[in-house]
Formats: structure tokens, sequence, C-alpha cells
């Protein structure tokens, strides 16, 4: 079946997620944007399947600096029968200790068989990005196709999963390619959208980030304006580089959450100076996803 989800919040008011990447590095895949790409040698931390105990600690953690949603991410081009049990084992473990947390799983690609085992497993939402435009994704990726991103999309629909999805701008594509990628992500009617800006790093091959920061206000608005009311409008990577200063700007042009602590192989903000920043706008934490649905 399919969902139609809103999400009411207080005015100023924004919703804050943590992601917690529990298998790190060593992907197949080329993505030409991604330092958990084997074929680059990026120097990152790499590891293999957390044990779920850290998982609940660490998503102890995240509730208690104020965050609701809580993201479980492995890397690799998507879910087997291990990774499907692992996941849905973390969020039973999860979801038995602690209350009031939205969780999410992003593991790649994935069948409507897997979406459902999760769903039962306790997982409330799956994250998963067309990352950039139908025309222009076969320039950053080749080992697997935009159409099988999109149709994990859609999987996650049928299944009753909450869908999150988005894309990472900035990487050589086009005002043009921007514009189509947020129509296919508006075309998903997802339930909340991830904006990711590219951060570079030396050892991948797109070497510089060629966005800037009215430009990316600009993906900002054009995104809110075609998402509607009662969605969540998360920025992500790239925030603490590409808003520094101008943090106001990018919750006036329809942002209402962020990414608070660390990202997947960078560092982002201590939750503690998100807080400052936060309170210095004169917005508030949401503290309940009571009206998720």
């Amino acid at each position: 079946m399919q969902t139609q989800r809103g999400y009411s919040m207080m005015p100023n008011e924004v919703f804050l997620c943590s992601i917690n990447n529990i298998l790190s590095g060593s992907c197949g895949e080329d993505c030409s944007f991604c330092t958990q790409s084997s074929r680059y040698h990026a120097d990152i931390e790499k590891y293999t399947l957390k044990p779920i105990e850290t998982i609940v600690a660490e998503a102890k953690v995240a509730k208690s600096v104020g965050a609701l949603g809580y993201c479980l991410v492995t890397a690799g081009r998507g879910l087997d029968e291990r990774k499907t049990e692992y996941i849905a084992k973390a969020a039973t473990a999860i979801k038995n200790e602690i209350d009031g947390l939205n969780l999410i799983a992003c593991n790649g690609l994935a069948t409507k068989e897997q979406l459902k085992f999760l769903k039962d497993s306790g997982v409330d939402s799956y994250n998963h990005n067309l990352e950039a435009s139908q025309s222009y994704y076969a320039t950053i990726c080749t080992t697997h196709s935009w159409a099988e991103r999109y149709e994990t999309c859609e999987n996650v629909k049928s299944v009753g999963l909450s869908l999150c999805t988005g894309g990472i701008f900035g990487m050589g594509e086009s005002e043009g390619d921007r514009i189509e990628l947020i129509k296919s992500v508006i075309s998903l009617s997802p339930d909340s959208v991830t904006l990711n800006f590219y951060h570079p790093n030396p050892s991948l091959p797109i070497k510089e980030r060629n966005i800037s920061t009215d430009e990316a206000l600009k993906v900002i608005s054009r995104m809110k304006n075609g998402l509607g009311v009662g969605k969540i409008l998360m920025v992500a990577g790239g925030r603490e580089l590409i808003f520094a200063g101008r943090e106001l700007e990018m919750f006036n042009a329809g942002v209402n959450a962020i990414v608070t602590g660390n990202y997947l192989t960078t560092k982002g903000d201590e939750p503690s100076s998100d807080k400052v920043m936060l309170n210095a706008l004169k917005l508030s934490i949401a503290t309940n996803c009571d009206n998720l649905k």
C-alpha cells in the first residue's frame, strides 16, 4: 500500500537527525562522489558491522542531544540477506530500549520483500537518494543505474514505509540538471527530503564543488515550493561548509531539519554548537515525532 504522511511542526521548530555509519568503506560501486568506494582509496575509517549493543548505546546518545531521527547507514550497493537481518535486529533492539525515535534505514538498493521485513522489525523510514538527475547520473556512476535508485524509492512507498530521498548538489552538474533532480524528487511525493552539498575529497574524481551559497539557497526554495506543506526538508552533508554564517537564510528558504553531529566519513559540528546556533536564531528543537504520520 502507498501512504501519504505529513509532519505538523510548530513555527520556528527544527527537526534534528543523527547518522550512524554502521558499516564503513569497502564498497565496490564507482560513485564518483563517495569516499566509501574502494576504487578511490580515500583515507577514511573502515570497519565491518558494528555490534548491536554499540548501535543502541549510540542511539541513546543521539536521543539525549535532541535527535528525533536516527539513521542506520551501511556502505555497499544494497541490501542482501545478511545486511537485512542485521538491520532488522538493530532496529528491534533500538525500539525495545528507546522511545520516541524515528528510525531510518539507509542501505542502498532494496526489494519490496526486504523493505517489508525492515518495516515489520521497527524501521519507520527508508532513505535512498536519487543523488543526481537522470540525465547526469551516468557521468558520476556506472555500476548501477539511476532507474534502479528510483525503483527502490517506489518500493519504499509501496510497502508503507516513510520515504526519505534527495540528492547531492555541486558535483559538476548544470542548473538544468538541478531542476531535473528537484522535479524527480518531487514526483515521488516523499515524506522527507535530504539535500546534500558536495564535500570535495582529494581522492575522489570530482575535485571541486560547483555551487555557491546563493545557488544552494535557490535549490532549497525550489524544493520547498514543489514539496508543499507538511514535509521535512533537511540539509545534511556540506551544511557547515556552504551555509556558515548564513544559516538563517537557509532556514528562511524552507529548511526545517538538519543533521547534527558527524556524517558518514566527515566531521560535522558538535550537537552543542548546533544548539547554540539554533538558540541564536530563535529556533527551537522539535521534541517528539507524534505528528509524523
